[in-house]
């Protein structure tokens, strides 16, 4: 059965984060703060889940949230003279909320369960995960930028969930596609889902021209 963990929650607003990447944080409400000195105190981890549309007008209390998000590590963090964080989290797992738990602090706090992946070696992945790293060489060659911003990324010893969470966490611009692709533990239907993603995106660049 998938790892269980308790985690405290972060809904962030158009944010995702996957497994396999990196994202920096600028912690300021006191809630956030609270939960990040309680996290350094424990196991330094904490569950990132994003605002489902239409959580402005609950969002100082509990607004609804997507069931599915990414668990990580905090790697690195400083504390400012004002008490706020500049944090960097590492993602770890994809996680599905099972049920938030009462808690006596600021922030909310939930029973998540480990998303595991799936079809790593279905027969077409290896074919999809060409197509990914061709279209995003076509996708910087259209921004004018050299094919080394990406060379890590679509190295080709990448394995094909890694290659698919980070690219979509660097490259795909919308929130909801983000989160679609989050939300998928399939590597054969997240690379499908990558590739119409890279060529709307790789269409409308080129229509900008």
């Amino acid at each position: 059965m998938p790892e269980q963990l308790f985690l405290p929650l972060f809904p962030l607003p158009d944010l995702t984060l996957f497994p396999h990447t990196m994202i920096p944080l600028h912690i300021f409400e006191p809630r956030y703060r609270a939960m990040v000195t309680d996290a350094l105190e424990r196991d330094r981890r904490i569950g990132v889940v994003g605002l489902q549309p239409g959580h402005e007008a609950a969002y100082h209390g509990r607004p609804p949230i997507h069931p599915v998000g990414g668990a990580g590590e905090i790697v690195r963090c400083e504390r400012l003279a004002s008490g706020r964080f500049n944090v960097v989290v590492r993602g770890e797992h994809r996680i599905r909320v099972e049920a938030e738990l009462p808690a006596d602090t600021l922030y909310r706090f939930a029973r998540v369960r480990v998303v595991e992946e799936q079809g790593a070696d279905a027969p077409a992945v290896s074919e999809l995960a060409g197509e990914v790293r061709q279209a995003c060489r076509l996708i910087l060659r259209a921004l004018g930028r050299p094919s080394s911003d990406l060379d890590r990324v679509i190295a080709e010893d990448r394995a094909p969930g890694v290659l698919a969470d980070q690219v979509t966490s660097a490259v795909v611009p919308d929130p909801a596609v983000r989160q679609r692709l989050l939300e998928e533990p399939d590597v054969e239907r997240r690379l499908r889902g990558l590739t119409r993603a890279l060529a709307r995106l790789l269409e409308r660049l080129k229509e900008g021209r």
